[in-house]
């Protein structure tokens, strides 16, 4: 059976002296025709010091109750679902917290080295907001951010280059700039 492609984003809130520790509080995941197959808030687990709302759109209400699933249920739901599959996205090594993948497995748009060289900048991460404009004529990430358009965003400028991209992986000269070291753990 072929691996199926699925794009992955999450969002989010602050933990910590001054919500400057990243925790996640709302993920999204799209099949390859960019058909949400999940899209939910993430109960905390540490108490949320800032909720980024202008950024994230993300209330207190949203975290709590039956709004929210537990971050293990949740974890074992993206694990359970990406598994033997082909992991699109923007800085994966964000989105990957805790779950470990496949290198030769992930399709990560920020590492990308032709989009990149394109932008003139061979050894920088650009953001997605940035290189959906730039390759695509797409705005995103206007406002709120929605994990679900910025998967789909991905996915949409993977499939803009999905030929040469896997071309080069089949001919074995992988295309892509490491993520930072620190996050090699994210990767098996």
């Amino acid at each position: 059976m072929a691996k199926q492609i699925f794009s992955i984003s999450c969002i989010n809130v602050g933990v910590g002296p001054g919500g400057t520790t990243s925790m996640l509080a709302r993920i999204a995941i799209v099949d390859y025709r960019g058909q949400t197959v999940l899209d939910t808030y993430v109960a905390p687990t540490m108490k949320v010091t800032e909720y980024r709302t202008a950024q994230t759109g993300i209330e207190p209400g949203h975290l709590h109750g039956t709004n929210a699933v537990p971050f293990n249920a949740v974890q074992q739901m993206v694990a359970n679902t990406i598994k033997g599959q082909i992991l699109v996205g923007h800085s994966l090594w964000n989105d990957l917290s805790g779950i470990p993948h496949p290198a030769v497995d992930t399709r990560d748009v920020a590492l990308y080295q032709p989009f990149r060289n394109a932008l003139r900048s061979p050894n920088h991460i650009v953001g997605l907001q940035t290189l959906s404009w730039q390759l695509m004529c797409r705005r995103c990430q206007e406002g709120e951010q929605n994990p679900l358009e910025n998967a789909r965003a991905a996915l949409d400028l993977y499939r803009s280059d999905l030929r040469d991209w896997e071309d080069a992986i089949v001919k074995g000269s992988w295309p892509c700039a490491l993520p930072p070291s620190i996050f090699s753990r994210c990767y098996l």
